[in-house]
Order: C-alpha cells, then sequence, then structure tokens
C-alpha cells in the first residue's frame, strides 16, 4: 500500500515538473479525496483560492474604478467645456461693457462740447444784446433830448399848425398845410419857413439825426398845369422842403430824403372838413443813426 502511494506521488510530481501551467488553476476543484495529497498541496490549494477570490474581487473593484474614473473624466470634460463657455461668454461681456462704455464716453464728450459751444454762443448773445441795449438806449436818450429840445425851439407855433411827437423811437415834426403852403402849391409860406429855420437851427446841431420829408395830402382830386394828382403834390411839397434845409440851412444831404404818400396815410377820416385839414401835412421823421447797431446785428 505504501509502495503505490509513493509511485502516484512520483507520478503526479513528475506531471507538475513536466508541464508549464500550475497544476491546479483558479476556479478548479481541489483533487478527489481518494487521491492522496500532501497536507502541504492543500493548504496551498486553500490558499490559492483564497487568493483567487481577492483577485476577483480586486478586479471587480478596478473594473468598477476605472467606469467611475470614465464617469468622472467626462464629467471634467464636460465640466471644462462649460468653463470655457462661460469664459468666452464673460470675456464677450467684459467686451461689449467696453464698447458700451467707450460709447457712452463719446457720446458724453460730444454732448459735453456741444453744451460748452451753446453755452459759449449764449455769452456771446448776451454780450452782443447788452451792447445792443446799451446802444439803443443811447438812442433813445437822443431821441428824447431831440424831442424835449424841438418842443422848445418850435413852442411860438399852434397846435393846430405843429406838433412833435416820439413814435416808433422817432421823432415827429407834423407841419400843417395852414403853416406851410396854400391851397394846390408846394411853394412855402413866409412863416412856415420860419418854422423849417427853427428846425434846421436844432438839426445842424444833432448831426446823427436822419431827416424823412414825408408829404401827405387828403383825398380830394386835383389835377393841375403843374400837378396831376395829389401824391405828385405830395412828393413836390416834401421836396422844396428838402432844397430849403440843403440850400438855404446847409443841412448834409445825405441825411435826408423827400417822398409823398399823397393821400394813402391819413391820420384821420376825409368824410369831415376837419379830418382833412389834419390829413394834409407834411411829416419831418427824425431817427438817430442806426449805422452801430446795424453793426452790432452783422456782428451777431
Amino acid at each position: 500500500m505504501k509502495t503505490n502511494n509513493l509511485i502516484l506521488m512520483i507520478s503526479l510530481f513528475a506531471l507538475m515538473a513536466s508541464s508549464c501551467k500550475p497544476f491546479y488553476q483558479c476556479g478548479q476543484a481541489k483533487p478527489d479525496k481518494d487521491l492522496f495529497v500532501p497536507k502541504r498541496v492543500n493548504v496551498l490549494l486553500d490558499e490559492r483560492d483564497s487568493l483567487c477570490q481577492t483577485l476577483d474581487l480586486r478586479e471587480r473593484e478596478i473594473s468598477s474604478l476605472n467606469s467611475d474614473i470614465s464617469d468622472l473624466n467626462s464629467e471634467v470634460a464636460e465640466l471644462n467645456q462649460t468653463i470655457e463657455n462661460v469664459e468666452r461668454k464673460y470675456e464677450n461681456l467684459v467686451g461689449e461693457n467696453l464698447s458700451q462704455s467707450e460709447q457712452y464716453n463719446r457720446a458724453l464728450q460730444q454732448k459735453s462740447n456741444e453744451l460748452e459751444e451753446k453755452e459759449r454762443l449764449i455769452e456771446e448773445r448776451e454780450r452782443a444784446l447788452n451792447e445792443l441795449q446799451q446802444v439803443i438806449a443811447r438812442q433813445d436818450s437822443i431821441t428824447n433830448r431831440l424831442n424835449n429840445t424841438l418842443r422848445n425851439a418850435l413852442l411860438g407855433f399852434q397846435s393846430d399848425e405843429l406838433s412833435v411827437e416820439i413814435k416808433n423811437g422817432k421823432v415827429y415834426v407834423s407841419m400843417s398845410d395852414k403853416l406851410l403852403f396854400k391851397s394846390g402849391s408846394a411853394a412855402i409860406e413866409s412863416k412856415g419857413k420860419e418854422a423849417i429855420t427853427l428846425l434846421a437851427d436844432v438839426l445842424d446841431k444833432n448831426r446823427d439825426i436822419d431827416i424823412l420829408v414825408e408829404g401827405h395830402t387828403d383825398s380830394i382830386p386835383i389835377r393841375t398845369s403843374v400837378y396831376r394828382d395829389n401824391w405828385d403834390l405830395s412828393v413836390a411839397r416834401a421836396t422844396s422842403i428838402v432844397r430849403i434845409l440843403t440850400d438855404e440851412h446847409n443841412i448834409t444831404p445825405t441825411r435826408l430824403t423827400a417822398s409823398g404818400k399823397g393821400e394813402y396815410s391819413p391820420k384821420a377820416s376825409n368824410s369831415t372838413a376837419e379830418g382833412r385839414a389834419i390829413n394834409r401835412r407834411t411829416e419831418i421823421i427824425l431817427s438817430p443813426k442806426l449805422d452801430e447797431i446795424m453793426q452790432l446785428l452783422n456782428a451777431s
């Protein structure tokens, strides 16, 4: 019996030595109990089975970990992509904000420049307006002084013969036909020449005054060998006064204008004798020279 077992063991070890594969592999069953196997071999087989179980468990854990790692890598990739998208959006927003800010600053600067220009223009206009107001005040002062001077100079005449008033910034000296002319004539009467002499004396002392002589008639038609109508007569009467002022009193002709309006600018109704008498007049309109005012207006 012992001889048979010894022969079997020798055969077993010989078989194990001649094979490149292990005699037992993981998952294979242990040798049959009837087969004589040394205790040491059984211990090794038990260790093998334990190691095989541990290896299988570790391989499953490794596989699970690899799967988790793959999932985590996918999540990391997605997060990285998300971060890139967010960063790109942020950079775009920053760029847009900078662009909008630059546009806003430019628009603000432009509005600021426009405001400064408008303020400058307002200051210039205010300065020009103040200068103009000062000139107008001087002109008004001249007009008022001239009006007072003429009133004092012409005090000897009746109100129905001559009147002096300020209107529209000008002095109006209105002389009636009763003072100046006979009916239908442009020849000046002696009393009228006295009034013109007094007027010329004032005008000669106030040489910054322009003089407009304007003839007026009533609406009663006339037609003579000399004058075609009232308009013709009104112009002739204005011209007669201008010639006396220039020829006899040396008033500079450039200061003088002669015009006639006939019956077309009445002061009263022509339906009554009183109204027609008022309308038959010659107005000498005196106005301070406007050169300074025009210069200021043109400069503005």
